[in-house]
């Protein structure tokens, strides 16, 4: 009988810092194997992404649709499941709602790259974008990292309103700020999570900066500025998230930078490797690129299945 997990159940089973930490152990891990995802164009402009991912334990597929004007039907961006079998017999042992996972995950990742890279993890957090990502986003920063405030920006006065109250929910200040450049002056820390079909940051953060970019995951999405993505070529760190984001990073690929030469987030964790590495700057800003990866939505199922 195989576990079925709705949207409320799935999202229970994966707290924040227990998720950040699988996801430091998968990539650390060297039974699990991720593919390249394949990302089917649809008509209209949607995706369909099928991610398949595997270790010595399980193996799993996540089969998610991407509608980037589906707000417009009142219907979610992001709609699927992830399918989960045991490696020895093969059977199905679990269903998860794909869109809770993508949430939560994500903003996990971003977090455990915080904890890892960020100068100044003290606050205001500055969250650009206030949907599904920004408030699992919100959620796991305030879970994670000693902040006391945020301040939210969204083309939707009232999505960000509505972002700001969850804030308070979570015991921070918090406030809506209509001029998302002018903001990145005060906060160190900065989440973009837009949906990522112009730019929407065109000033360079502050030199203590920590950013997760994470709205624009295929070559064709951006938020930030093609000129800001160069400086921070040139001035500071730029770490993606795995080697996917070769091909996927669009802000940074619209910016005409090579991508290969960045170092990933297990670069990170290889404390020989991230010493030596010839990108890393001892001072500045940190530009964090997330893309996606099967593998975390791995790291996901590990934490539910670990019982």
């Amino acid at each position: 009988m195989s576990l079925i997990l709705n949207a409320e159940l799935t999202a229970v089973a994966l707290p924040y810092l227990a998720l950040a930490q699988e996801i430091k152990a998968t990539l650390r891990d060297a039974t699990v194997t991720v593919p390249p995802r394949i990302v089917q164009a649809l008509a209209g402009g949607g995706s369909l992404f099928v991610m398949p991912a595997a270790d010595a334990r399980i193996a799993i597929t996540k089969l998610i649709t991407f509608i980037p004007d589906n707000p417009a039907r009142s219907l979610p961006t992001i709609q699927g499941d992830i399918v989960v079998f045991d490696v020895r017999n093969g059977q199905r042992i679990a269903i998860l709602d794909g869109p809770t996972v993508t949430a939560r995950r994500t903003a996990a990742v971003s977090l455990l790259a915080a904890q890892l890279l960020a100068p100044n993890v003290d606050g205001p957090l500055l969250i650009v974008g206030a949907g599904v990502q920004g408030r699992s986003h919100l959620e796991a920063f305030s879970a994670g990292l000693p902040i006391e405030e945020v301040w939210i920006a969204s083309r939707s006065r009232s999505s960000a309103d509505a972002l700001v109250a969850h804030a308070h929910t979570l015991g921070l200040r918090a406030r809506r700020v209509d001029d998302a450049d002018a903001a990145l002056a005060s906060c160190p820390l900065v989440v973009t999570t837009t949906p990522a079909q112009e730019v929407v940051m065109r000033a360079m953060p502050r030199a203590d900066a920590f950013v997760a970019a994470v709205g624009a995951f295929t070559p064709r999405m951006l938020e930030w500025d093609a000129a800001v993505c160069r400086r921070f070529a040139a001035d500071a760190t730029i770490v993606v998230d795995t080697r996917d984001a070769d091909h996927e990073a669009g802000d940074l690929l619209q910016a005409g930078l090579d991508v290969r030469l960045m170092p990933t987030l297990a670069d990170v964790l290889d404390d020989v490797c991230w010493a030596a590495h010839p990108q890393r700057r001892d001072s500045g800003p940190v530009l964090f690129k997330s893309c996606g990866w099967g593998g975390w939505d791995l790291a996901a199922v590990r934490c539910v299945t670990a019982a």
